[in-house]
């Protein structure tokens, strides 16, 4: 490969269309190659793919290919000598190219040869020219600098796109700083040495959940985020620093991710994933088997006065004068303790001090009013008990009823409609139909730990609490379809 005095010699202009963002997993559908060799396009190379599986509707609505168009086309393997013969010796070129090099990789790969070519990223290369704006998508420089595109997400309209963005940095810059605009971007970005080609390119800038993967296929982290790109690509600019981010990104041999309609989506989804998938590096809760509140057992002479109460799986309407949400008796003694303090409580009575003779030991550093002493009355004791208990009660649910949640995200063409009530998530639906389906027959409310924290810290958001969208229901009863209000889907409040 010779460097010229403004781009790479020779090199292939390249786009793919596909079957979706991973390399490993997905196809491709459509190829287009410009062959540039001493400034001149010296070979073409342009064809639909079949990719020996469905086309995701959304992507057909996307790119306009669809299942009945690539079923006649010739398979990769078919063009696979074709393909590279026009790279060959050529610097590939791509807009976000670490992309289409995975994908071209793993197509080769499957066919048990290797693939390996320099490689320079037109997204690069315009941070390093235009570094005062911040977007570089391709749509971006279409109305940056006014180029045109006849078949916008069809891969030889996009690669006429980068020919003439490549046309024009040639006019408007020197061949010094084109020279060491092409070194920028053909830098490889820090990544794991064990993940394939293409994997954290093909990475959504959408909201989602991900999951790495080590040996074995053995599940290692999930988490979310509302960039699934960008968070992803944290972990591993991280690798080269000691610690765990280090030790997770040396361990990961997979990437998995799941775009989502939403936060709230990805949220529970990501609750889901921790609960079956166990990831050794993530700090797990325990089971919500054995969580429990408190109960105050009136007019009790003896103690302990608090009697422990199951939660899991019940029906919060129903929980009479029950306190707190507590996963083990390590949660709840750590709250008595800190409410025995702040109101000179008798630890002994809250059971969280074992029985003795004589007065406890708070009574004797003066920080129990002296129930254990006979300083004071059980019932007044334990009406200061009662006090403080409100506390840590459970929080009141903001609405007479069900809501719901309503989410879409235009990017991975996907709605949620979420259906939550006293704190427990009755359903999930992902169109309207489905929606009006789940709120004709609600499951009952089941009550989860994890759900009700999750959810208390999303509604702490003051929009999120504006997204609610109340069932009409009568008497806190859940809805049935003859609740439904003619022109708004399942009975919503508008």
């Amino acid at each position: 490969m010779a460097v010229g005095v403004t781009f790479p010699d020779p090199y292939a202009l390249i786009d793919l269309e596909t079957t979706g963002a991973n390399p490993v997993i997905d196809r491709i559908t459509e190829i287009a190659i410009l062959r540039f060799e001493g400034g001149e396009l010296v070979g073409r190379l342009e064809t639909l793919v079949n990719p020996a599986r469905p086309i995701p509707d959304y992507i057909q609505r996307l790119i306009g290919i669809t299942d009945d168009m690539v079923a006649g086309a010739p398979r990769f393997e078919a063009l696979a000598d074709s393909v590279r013969a026009i790279l060959e010796g050529a610097v590939f070129v791509a807009h976000n190219a670490r992309f289409d090099y995975g994908f071209i990789r793993n197509e080769y790969a499957r066919l048990s040869q290797s693939f390996d070519a320099p490689v320079l990223c037109t997204v690069k290369l315009s941070r390093a020219l235009f570094p005062e704006h911040h977007r570089h998508g391709l749509d971006a420089l279409i109305a940056r600098h006014g180029l045109t595109c006849d078949a916008r997400h069809r891969a030889m309209g996009d690669v006429e796109v980068l020919r003439q963005f490549l046309d024009m940095a040639r006019i408007r810059f020197n061949a010094k700083a084109l020279s060491t605009a092409c070194e920028r971007a053909m830098k490889l970005a820090p990544r794991p040495r064990t993940l394939p080609e293409g994997v954290l390119e093909g990475l959504p800038d959408a909201a989602g959940v991900y999951v790495f993967f080590g040996d074995g296929d053995a599940p290692l982290y999930v988490g979310r985020s509302p960039s699934l790109r960008a968070r992803v690509l944290e972990h591993f600019a991280a690798s080269d620093r000691a610690g765990k981010q280090a030790e997770l990104a040396d361990k990961t041999r997979r990437v998995e991710w799941h775009e989502t309609a939403g936060e709230l989506s990805a949220m529970l989804l990501e609750a889901e994933l921790l609960a079956s998938l166990r990831p050794t590096h993530n700090r797990l809760a325990q089971g919500d088997d054995d969580v429990f509140g408190l109960k105050v057992v009136v007019r009790r002479r003896r103690p302990p006065s608090l009697q422990r109460i199951p939660l899991a799986g019940s029906d919060p309407l129903g929980w009479a004068d029950v306190h707190g949400t507590f996963r083990n008796r390590k949660e709840s003694d750590h709250v008595l303790r800190e409410l025995a303090a702040a109101y000179m409580l008798c630890p002994r009575r809250l059971g969280i001090e074992s029985a003795g003779s004589g007065p406890c030991q708070a009574y004797r550093n003066k920080r129990c009013a002296g129930v254990c002493a006979g300083r004071e009355s059980p019932e007044a004791h334990d009406d200061r008990l009662l006090g403080a208990l409100t506390s840590v009660s459970l929080k009141p649910w903001p609405w007479p009823g069900a809501v719901a949640f309503v989410e879409h995200s235009e990017h991975a063409q996907r709605s949620a409609w979420h259906v939550f009530d006293r704190w427990c998530h009755l359903g999930t639906a992902s169109d309207a139909s489905g929606f009006e389906a789940l709120c004709a027959n609600l499951p009952p409310r089941r009550f989860d730990l994890d759900r009700y924290r999750m959810m208390q810290r999303w509604l702490a958001n003051p929009d999120h609490l504006a997204l609610a969208m109340p069932l009409r229901v009568a008497n806190g009863s859940l809805p049935t379809r003859g609740d439904f209000v003619d022109g708004s889907e399942c009975g919503a409040q508008t």
